[in-house]
């Protein structure tokens, strides 16, 4: 590898996936003297998504890069979340608190509006490549060949997968090292039209049959929803939409509260409807050769509220670690991997990982189950208990490493 500043020109690196991670890696790479490209599967930039937050090490990220004040320009708006019954009545309120992260984060943003502003920082010095994916790869002990969907070959020094957890290109290359832990839920999310009694807080529903159902609201005039429900693997997310919706509406049918709303708004919106299996993504480890994983491609779980943040810092922190390579001639891209790796694996699979039975004990079969819910909900609301109960709803992360200062990251 002929490394930023030791040779007649500067690494090539392939970034796969512009999301989140994918930008925010070109963005610090080309910073830091490499020669990046930026591929997104996508034949446009994606302007869907839901509510996003960006927690704990994630608003240093954005400081050191500058655009803290951008996002919060942004924000979604939401107060706070609040669990209701059948007739939407709250029963239990976590509202949002300045400094402090809990179910609402300090910074809620919807994921197109936060990739809008990522891609803005990179757009006029890193070439960004829409509809086309990798479908070979290939490498030796100077570089990495990729063949592209569109027939184009193309050799890299370094190719990092910053795509989803379904990623294709790791899949490519990292078949034997990857697991998926199923929790035993499926998740669909879409947009709704705004109604004039809709409110400032994510209200969140619990019925029997282990049904789930949420609306958040946005800052562009509408409101965001997800309904979610326990079930074995059954193929569900790969059917059509069309087909999708109508075991949804079937699964939903007499759950009460707004669920009739929601689904009617997902079938009028369906280019906004998609759906997710809850399973963690397990690699066992993160780099083979000259490819590495980043954001959820290699550690990618359900909604536990830090997955955002994870990608940030783990651009972060790879982008620091190969930087290193151009002022020591001893390192190399599989030490700088291994660097990364070991700064961030514990805190990755801690944030990422959720206990035993987690997500269907958020999804209880039986009306008993659903009161046991209410009753912890209810408890952890409560003064007393409320600020312990806000750190550790939805995340466990452990292993918090200290952020390494990387100079040329800073804006």
């Amino acid at each position: 590898m002929t490394s930023a500043g030791r040779g007649p020109r500067p690494p090539r690196v392939l970034v796969t996936g512009a999301s989140i991670a994918g930008p925010a890696l070109a963005w610090g790479l080309h910073r830091a003297g490499f020669d990046v490209t930026l591929l997104e599967r996508s034949p446009r930039r994606r302007e869907a998504g839901q509510n996003i937050d960006i927690r704990g090490l994630g608003r240093e990220v954005l400081s050191r890069m500058g655009i803290e004040d951008a996002v919060r320009a942004h924000l979604t708006g939401e107060q706070g979340a609040r669990y209701v019954d059948e007739t939407g009545r709250a029963y239990a309120r976590f509202p949002r608190q300045e400094g402090r992260d809990g179910p609402t984060a300090e910074l809620e943003i919807l994921r197109g509006a936060f990739a809008e502003i990522l891609l803005g920082l990179v757009t006029d010095d890193v070439p960004v490549r829409y509809g086309d994916f990798v479908v070979h790869v290939e490498q030796d002990s100077t570089g990495v060949d990729v063949r592209l969907h569109s027939g184009a070959r193309e050799r890299y020094d370094l190719v990092l997968v910053a795509e989803g957890r379904s990623s294709r290109t790791r899949r490519l290359v990292f078949p034997d090292e990857t697991q998926h832990r199923d929790r035993g839920v499926s998740i669909t999310y879409g947009t709704l039209d705004r109604l004039p009694e809709d409110t400032g807080w994510w209200d969140w529903y619990t019925a029997v049959g282990g049904r789930v159902a949420s609306t958040r609201p946005d800052d562009v005039g509408t409101t965001r929803a997800s309904m979610s429900f326990e079930s074995e693997p059954m193929g569900y997310e790969a059917l059509p939409v069309q087909a999708q919706l109508s075991i949804l509406r079937a699964r939903f049918h007499g759950a009460g509260w707004q669920t009739e709303r929601i689904l009617d708004g997902f079938a009028a919106r369906p280019e906004e409807f998609y759906t997710q299996r809850m399973e963690q993504v397990v690699v066992s480890t993160w780099s083979k050769g000259r490819v590495a994983l980043v954001g959820d491609a290699a550690w990618g779980s359900g909604p536990t509220g830090m997955g955002t943040t994870l990608s940030l810092v783990g651009a972060h922190v790879l982008t620091g670690e190969l930087a290193k390579i151009s002022s020591d001639p001893r390192d190399s891209p599989q030490e700088a991997f291994a660097r990364y790796e070991g700064l961030l694996r514990g805190y990755a699979d801690s944030a990422q990982g959720l206990p035993p039975g987690g997500a269907r004990l958020l999804h209880p079969s039986t009306r008993a189950g659903v009161a046991a819910t209410r009753a912890v909900h209810r408890i952890a609301s409560s003064g007393p208990v409320r600020g312990i109960a806000s750190k550790t709803l939805l995340s466990s992360a452990r292993h918090v490493p200290e952020l390494p200062d990387y100079p040329f990251w800073r804006r």
